[in-house]
């Protein structure tokens, strides 16, 4: 049964550069793989009705295999809603015949001014069943830190 998941962070940097990390594609490839991923665009169009395509590949796929191939993740994506400086929503597919990982999952993340710095909140609902809940945690909480790590300086 889908589910519903959710991280936040204070991140220690201004909401201008946390948002403008959210919907660039050079810092988004940066920052958005978990620990142990890298990732890259085939496309990207960040607008309302805008979509994009993510390849996410293991640097060591032996413990995870990928869901798309053998070392990767490929997402197909589309955005959803764009406020700026508020929110970005995509609506994520995984490129899988594994039928356990179909379906769409929608993913908020909203930003807000913080104390010396942003909050961003993450939720994600209609998680796929495939996804397990601890590793799915962890790797929003690894993108979470990745984006801390690029914007705080």
């Amino acid at each position: 049964m889908p589910r519903t998941d959710k991280a936040s962070r204070r991140i220690a940097a201004p909401l201008d550069r946390v948002w403008a990390a959210l919907i660039e594609p050079d810092a988004l490839a940066a920052w958005l793989p978990p620990e142990g991923m890298t990732g890259r665009f085939e496309h990207f169009d960040a607008r309302p009705g805008g979509s994009y395509r993510m390849v996410l590949t293991y640097s060591d796929a032996s413990d995870a295999p990928g869901k798309s191939n053998a070392d990767s993740d490929i997402v197909e994506a589309r955005f959803t809603d764009i406020v700026p400086g508020e929110r970005v929503v995509h609506e994520v597919d995984f490129v899988s015949d594994d039928p356990s990982v179909a379906g769409t999952m929608t993913m908020t993340w909203t930003v807000t001014e913080a104390d010396e710095g942003t909050r961003v909140d993450i939720v994600a609902e209609d998680v796929p069943d495939g996804i397990s809940a601890s590793d799915h945690a962890e790797g929003l909480a690894s993108s979470l830190q990745n984006l801390a790590t690029h914007t705080e300086h």
